[in-house]
């Protein structure tokens, strides 16, 4: 699909020209999506089942891969999926899901090991366990973002548990930080022999990397209000507390409540008074994004569309905002944004029986 590109908020460059096409279809509820150095595709469904695409190849289910004592409900299933840095060497993949056996009941992150022709998904140990899980299926994360320096970035919600998002020894409502070998906590975080980077956090659903920045953002939902993207900092405080003081959920409180939360960071971006349901984001790079080549691509449940953030060159506000027409509507709610190092971008789609992964490619025609 292709069409002319949206006119850039201030008038003076047009947004790219977008041309979308579809690489995996027949999809229900797609929550993640990656991509191999070999050009192969994985998403992974709700509902547990994976789907791989090989290079030239047509998607099929990846039969061998045993997800024992998931959990789906509402928000909760399989969820966030990554491939290690080193992938090719290693074979290393990583995902997040809620668990209930044994007794245990909980959110958790596992790795795998990938046979070479993508035909098994082998289960090598649980990672991190006791992410919290809410018996109404809500706010339980969980994101994925393995870093080059060997540890993993783990996006969590705070499962509407109304002392979790404030309290350093929960790991509810917060980023953290851990060994990707291990799962132990990582040396140098800012919470001494704790997992826990960030805190003040409702329901973390993206983390990624600005380029040529070393800079790690997040992108979280809010309630009736205020979805959010940060700058995370080590130790920082985002500000979410619903705890009313009694143990109620408060969901009435900003996202960011200097008043309860003195020293809360401020979002770099807000939604303001009403919600979209951000749910993932990444920066997109190449020349074909022209003036917006390093703009943060933003996925959007309920508003249905992919958002693009311009942000000030400290990485700290944004300059400009637009939604392309190619993306909006056209193809419902959108859950995960992926950039790749082509320059394009998966998107998968989140509406149930009919979702898709899509691959975008951007040109300025110039």
């Amino acid at each position: 699909m292709t069409a002319c590109g949206a006119p850039r908020p201030d008038g003076t460059a047009p947004f790219p020209t977008l041309d979308v096409v579809t690489e995996i279809a027949d999809l229900d509820h797609p929550w993640d999506v990656v991509a191999a150095p070999d050009g192969t595709l994985l998403t992974g469904e709700r509902s547990g089942r994976f789907v791989v695409k090989r290079p030239g190849g047509s998607a099929r289910e990846v039969v061998a891969a045993d997800l024992p004592g998931l959990v789906v409900d509402r928000e909760l299933g399989l969820m966030g999926i990554a491939l290690a840095p080193d992938f090719d060497a290693t074979r290393t993949m990583y995902s997040c899901r809620s668990y209930a056996a044994g007794g245990a009941v909980d959110i958790r992150v596992q790795s795998w090991t990938v046979d070479e022709h993508w035909t098994a998904l082998t289960p090598t140990g649980t990672l991190v366990s006791g992410l919290p899980l809410s018996s109404r299926g809500r706010h339980g994360g969980c994101r994925l973002l393995p870093l080059p320096d060997g540890t993993l970035l783990i996006g969590t919600g705070d499962a509407t548990q109304a002392t979790s998002p404030q309290d350093p020894s929960s790991l509810g409502g917060k980023v953290l930080r851990v060994d990707a070998a291990t799962g132990a906590p990582a040396a140098g975080n800012p919470f001494p022999d704790s997992a826990v980077y960030t805190l003040g956090h409702r329901n973390v659903q993206g983390l990624t990397i600005r380029p040529g920045t070393g800079e790690i953002y997040s992108v979280e939902q809010g309630t009736h209000r205020d979805d959010e993207v940060n700058r995370l900092v080590p130790g920082g405080n985002y500000g979410w507390n619903p705890d009313a003081g009694d143990g109620f959920y408060d969901e009435s409180v900003p996202m960011t409540d200097p008043d309860r939360v003195p020293g809360a960071i401020a979002a770099v971006w807000s939604s303001g008074p009403a919600t979209i349901a951000t749910a993932s984001g990444t920066f997109v790079t190449g020349p074909g994004w022209g003036e917006w080549d390093g703009a943060l691509a933003v996925g959007v449940q309920k508003g249905r569309k992919v958002l693009f953030l311009r942000l000030a060159p400290d990485g700290r506000s944004v300059i400009a905002e637009t939604a392309p027409p190619e993306l909006a509507d056209e193809y419902g709610r959108i859950r995960t944004v992926v950039a790749q190092p082509d320059g394009s971008l998966l998107v998968t789609t989140d509406n149930g029986g009919d979702d898709k992964v899509l691959r975008v490619t951007a040109s300025t025609g110039r």
